[in-house]
């Protein structure tokens, strides 16, 4: 009985990664017959988990979600994870209801609930000894989230009001590609049909969403992947800005922790930095709290525009 035991929960671990498996995939994963596979997967229906059967060509099986949702198979470092990433997620936004936050904040008080008895006790004693600060944030639709999620999955066009950067709004129909999380920000990239181009949204400024029910073809990404997408979207809209600080490249790293750039070491005490920048403010809010000596290479146009500040700082000072 032990054995069975053991093979079942590696089943079910095995079929909680939410991925559909093929019968020989499982079988030799565990190291079985595919008739004690079927044996053992008729067991998980019996203690109430869905799990789903393709038969023929192409078929797997599937764990499936349940009207009752059995204890999860957690591990007790996957538990500490699960109710840490939701406390973080929490953390970010405005609450507003029916938003991702708000839903993390509603289940991180209720888990537990869905753990093993064993993991109860620690998952309480985290959540009443865990406190996180708030991060400004949008907040982003969680149903909004799981519908471009379906959309994915079965390569659906949607259509949808959109509120691009300026505050225009334009009705848009694309097909969606992936979601990205990148900088407590949630983004699409989707293939807009109208302007025949791919684009990145903001899922944030996403309303009214629709599935319209028509299939696409996939096409290829336009980069390696919808992360490396976004950076470069991100990286055409933003200056770049070359120097060198007196300081050790781990402490300019912790001083530019926020910003896109790039470090080279060039003696002990020195280093070059090539960023990105939205704005050149923020530059020397970072470098002030560095208090190390930099000089600007590029651009000229900053260069300019520091010494003006420089020049701002000295008379406001005692004469």
């Amino acid at each position: 009985m032990a054995d069975v035991t053991q093979r079942m929960l590696a089943l079910l671990s095995t079929l909680q990664t939410g991925r559909a498996f093929t019968g020989a995939e499982l079988a030799a994963r565990l190291h079985v017959s595919p008739r004690t596979l079927r044996r053992d997967v008729e067991r998980l229906r019996g203690y109430g988990y869905p799990v789903h059967t393709q038969p023929g060509p192409g078929g797997h099986y599937r764990l499936a979600a349940g009207r009752a949702m059995p204890p999860l198979l957690l591990e007790d470092d996957e538990a500490v994870a699960t109710l840490a990433g939701l406390a973080a997620l929490a953390s970010t936004g405005t609450a507003g209801e029916g938003s991702l936050d708000d839903a993390a904040t509603r289940a991180f008080g209720k888990v537990d609930q869905f753990l093993p008895k064993r993991l109860r006790s620690r998952a309480a004693a985290l959540r009443a000894g865990l406190e996180t600060g708030g991060y400004p944030a949008p907040s982003t639709s969680a149903e909004t989230v799981g519908a471009l999620a379906d959309a994915i999955r079965c390569h659906e066009v949607v259509t949808f009001q959109y509120t691009g950067g300026t505050g225009a709004t334009s009705r848009r129909r694309a097909e969606p590609y992936r979601q990205v999380h990148q900088h407590l920000r949630w983004y699409l990239l989707a293939r807009d049909t109208d302007r025949d181009d791919w684009r990145v949204f903001r899922t944030d400024r996403i309303v009214d969403l629709q599935l319209t029910g028509q299939v696409f073809t996939p096409r290829p990404l336009p980069a390696e992947t919808a992360l490396d997408y976004l950076r470069q979207s991100m990286r055409r809209q933003r200056q770049q800005v070359i120097l060198t600080v007196e300081a050790p490249a781990d402490a300019v790293a912790d001083a530019l922790r926020h910003q896109d750039a790039e470090l080279t070491p060039l003696a002990p005490g020195r280093t070059r930095v090539v960023l990105l920048l939205d704005s050149w403010q923020w530059l020397l809010l970072h470098l002030a709290f560095l208090d190390a000596d930099f000089t600007l290479e590029q651009p000229a146009d900053l260069r300019a525009a520091c010494r003006e500040f420089g020049a701002r700082l000295l008379r406001a000072g005692p004469a």
